[in-house]
């Protein structure tokens, strides 16, 4: 049976929280978010569907007013980005370092970016008139503020009918000020902890995040950056558009966390297969199953990261400061995932079944439980692969310098002709079994001096090779040290001797 790697390094580890990370809502206008609808709307007041553009515009210069008055009430100048390779996370982490994380509005600026819209057409044929879809560009604002609830987040709100708004928040944020609140310290280092006073409570806190709450602060947000409501007579319907759940494994040191890495991120990049990816993300590979299906390797600000995706849900593994292995799951796409729900049919009658899950806010808490469990099948996937971290990590102890009392001692060179033959000499069996004395190794190596050969035994204990009986002046070779001797042994036996032979002129 595997051993989880929360289990294998449960004494080097802080604790394991799994928690939503990054959240994305789209906000529709429930008569107004398509073509048909919109089409009703003007009809119901009388209005020209070849007149839409005259009721669109005031409303465009509603939104411009109101956010110019809402960044002069807070002091704020709204910035324009003209040039597409300006992030705007860089440019608003630069006005918070002035400004500070207390609650309010941080910043706003506006692009020209993409939008969905709708155009007046007329059929010939039917003689009707109506709206269709089309795609054009409008002047979009984003508000970010620092929410007392959530943190940062932004409001994304164009200009232009339908008005659909994106709202953005993160989990690790939210659970911050959560556990602030209630008198629970921690460290954060970006948006992961490495380190908690209570793991447990934290994550009894990550899994009572409420939609409710959430709902009220999306009303609430819509109503103040977007005042065109009353002209609709409706609220808004959130739904989900990214979401992202990750599930944090906190080294206490990143001596233990960077080899481990190291290792499970090149084994898993070669090892994974398509049909894997699947039963990570609850799928079976069938013949209708057509979707982009792999795994990928990238290199990353902060570090590196492998990612095995699966059409528009994707699963991956990456460091935080090399103090954090997260893994996390993320979807473009809830309704790619099933679950047991009361389903209503276009005929009336209800049902409960298989079915796939819905995109409002209200399915985040089955969408967790989801994602949890693709969290967990890929970190028993992981756990089953070799884990040779141990191995480089005794091996950069065994051949790095270190300061003992004072002194500096170098690390092991298991390829010079005097310390080889100086291990070669400690493996001998008649040593294994009553144990070395510095007289003996003199005898064997004549050319070493008794001085020399104190220093070297020392050193050898120093760095856990050899250990030394009590009330004796005997060692015997750890087990650390047999293995390193024998594998410094083999190696240039069978691979370096043999590959120079070959070159010999």
């Amino acid at each position: 049976m595997t051993t989880m790697l929360t289990d294998r390094y449960q004494e080097r580890l802080s604790g394991t929280l799994s928690c939503y990370d990054r959240i994305v809502i789209t906000g529709t206008l429930p008569g107004a978010c398509y073509a048909a609808g919109m089409t009703s709307f003007l009809n119901a007041r009388h209005i020209r569907i070849f007149d839409y553009a005259r009721f669109a515009e005031p409303l465009r210069e509603r939104i411009r007013v109101g956010a110019q008055a809402l960044a002069t009430a807070q002091g704020v100048q709204i910035e324009h980005i003209a040039k597409a390779h300006i992030r705007k996370e860089d440019v608003v982490a630069a006005v918070i370092k002035r400004r500070g994380e207390h609650p309010g509005l941080v910043h706003v600026l506006s692009a020209m970016e993409a939008c969905n819209a709708y155009e007046p057409w007329h059929d010939k044929r039917s003689h009707q008139t109506f709206l269709g879809h089309t795609s054009g560009k409008c002047l979009h604002y984003y508000f970010y503020f620092i929410d007392d609830t959530l943190g940062l987040i932004y409001l994304r709100v164009p200009t232009w009918c339908p008005f659909r708004l994106q709202f953005y928040c993160n989990g690790h944020s939210w659970l911050a000020r959560s556990l602030t609140a209630a008198g629970i310290g921690y460290t954060m280092a970006d948006n992961a902890f490495i380190r908690l006073d209570d793991w447990a409570r934290a994550q009894q806190l990550a899994d009572a995040f409420s939609p409710d709450a959430l709902h009220a602060i999306l009303d609430r947000y819509a109503e103040q950056c977007c005042p065109v409501l009353d002209v609709f007579g409706q609220r808004y319907h959130w739904s989900l558009m990214q979401v992202e759940y990750a599930t944090d494994l906190a080294f206490r040191s990143d001596a233990i966390m960077k080899p481990l890495y190291d290792e499970l991120s090149r084994q898993a990049i070669f090892s994974v297969k398509a049909e894997q990816v699947a039963s990570f993300l609850g799928k079976k590979i069938t013949p209708q199953l057509a979707q982009e299906i792999g795994s990928r390797f990238a290199t990353r600000i902060e570090g590196t990261c492998v990612k095995h995706y699966l059409g528009k849900v994707s699963v991956k593994m990456y460091d935080k400061f090399e103090r954090v292995l997260r893994l996390e799951t993320t979807t473009n796409d809830v309704s790619f995932f099933k679950h047991h729900r009361k389903v209503e049919h276009r005929d009336g009658h209800q049902s409960r079944e298989i079915a796939p899950l819905k995109k409002t806010i209200y399915s985040l808490i089955d969408l967790r439980e989801i994602l949890l469990g693709c969290n967990r099948r890929y970190l028993e996937y992981l756990s089953a692969l070799d884990d040779f971290s141990a191995g480089d990590r005794n091996l950069h102890r065994l051949t790095s310098s270190k300061t003992v009392d004072g002194h500096t001692l170098k690390g092991f060179n298991f390829f010079d002709h005097t310390q080889q033959a100086l291990l070669r000499a400690l493996q001998r069996p008649a040593f294994n079994i009553r144990g070395i004395r510095r007289n003996d190794l003199t005898r064997v190596l004549p050319h070493v001096s008794p001085s020399a050969m104190t220093r070297y035994l020392w050193r050898l204990r120093q760095f856990g090779l050899i250990k030394k009986v009590a009330r004796s002046y005997r060692y015997y070779l750890t087990r650390l040290g047999r293995s390193a001797i024998a594998a410094a042994c083999r190696i240039t036996e069978h691979t370096i001797v043999p590959a120079l032979a070959g070159s010999a002129t």
